[in-house]
């Protein structure tokens, strides 16, 4: 029997119907090589704010987050769906606090991604002095915090520029669509001031990206046997999403493949690896096949 090497989830998330009707993304790119001076003192800083699902922080946030995330059209659309979403929470509510109360009494998603984002920030400040100082801000789109309250905290810093980098490295209308659709309906209405946006809506093929599940397979294929290495099967691992979704062409499908091949590339050029390999799906929510 062949043995199996498992590469994490590609992307963490609750995949379901989506309409992407109101967004509005623009990519922007700008790179600056060497290390220069810190920032101007008193200039207000440039925002990278980090987009992504988020995770109750405590037990107790379990019902708020269940009721925001059935509450959204863009991930879950329902008939009567301000009436529905907040039973269908409700009932769930029990099962998942114990699933929280399993893993530690809360998600540490919050505490991640605010680590991640101040350490960027660092580098921003060390690589682009010229856009310094660079803050980093949370937008979660079912829990604390949401998107409302990472802008109104935008606006008392007094930003005028802002970077909405979404944390989900492959597109999909269900994740990054849905987080840039409320981030365009809160800013349209002027909440956060006047702001000069540009967006980093997908990074499927980013050498970091790439490099960072290479180097993890290689690790693990290290533990096998020289005899068995090469026929350890790799399995890479992402959530699901309904084929009534991929119909209507969303390209989640496409770019979660597309990291894949990136990777095995990777693993056979520098490595020398040609394990075979499969990727894999998980995490059906709700009868929508």
């Amino acid at each position: 029997m062949n043995s199996l090497i498992r590469v994490g989830s590609l992307q963490s998330r609750k995949s379901m119907p989506v309409l992407c009707n109101s967004a509005r993304t623009y990519a922007s790119t700008s790179t600056s090589s060497g290390l220069h001076r810190g920032p101007a003192e008193g200039k207000p800083p440039t925002a990278v704010v980090l987009l992504n699902m988020g995770g109750p922080s405590t037990v107790s946030e379990v019902n708020f987050f269940l009721t925001n995330l059935f509450s959204d059209k863009d991930l879950i659309p329902l008939p009567f769906q301000s009436f529905i979403a907040p039973w269908i929470a409700k009932r769930r509510t029990p099962k998942i606090e114990k699933q929280y109360e399993d893993i530690g009494g809360g998600s540490p998603i919050l505490r991640y991604t605010r680590e991640q984002g101040r350490l960027m920030c660092q580098l921003l400040d060390e690589m682009s002095p010229a856009t310094a100082p660079h803050k980093p801000y949370v937008a979660f789109r079912y829990a604390n915090p949401l998107t409302s309250q990472t802008l109104e905290e935008m606006k008392a810093d007094g930003v005028q520029r802002a970077i909405a980098f979404t944390q989900y490295p492959q597109y999909s209308c269900s994740t990054t669509g849905s987080s840039l659709n409320e981030l365009y309906r809160k800013a349209s209405r002027g909440e956060g001031g006047k702001i000069k946006w540009s967006v980093i809506d997908r990074w499927a093929m980013h050498d970091g990206l790439v490099n960072a599940f290479t180097n993890l397979i290689v690790k693990s294929l290290s533990k096998f046997p020289v005899h068995r290495r090469s026929k350890a099967v790799i399995l890479f691992s992402a959530h699901s999403l309904p084929m009534s979704v991929v119909n209507r062409g969303d390209p989640y499908i496409m770019e979660v493949a597309t990291t894949v091949g990136s990777v095995m590339q990777r693993l056979a050029s520098v490595d020398g690896f040609e394990n075979p390999y499969r990727l894999v799906w998980q995490s059906q929510v709700g009868p929508s096949a």
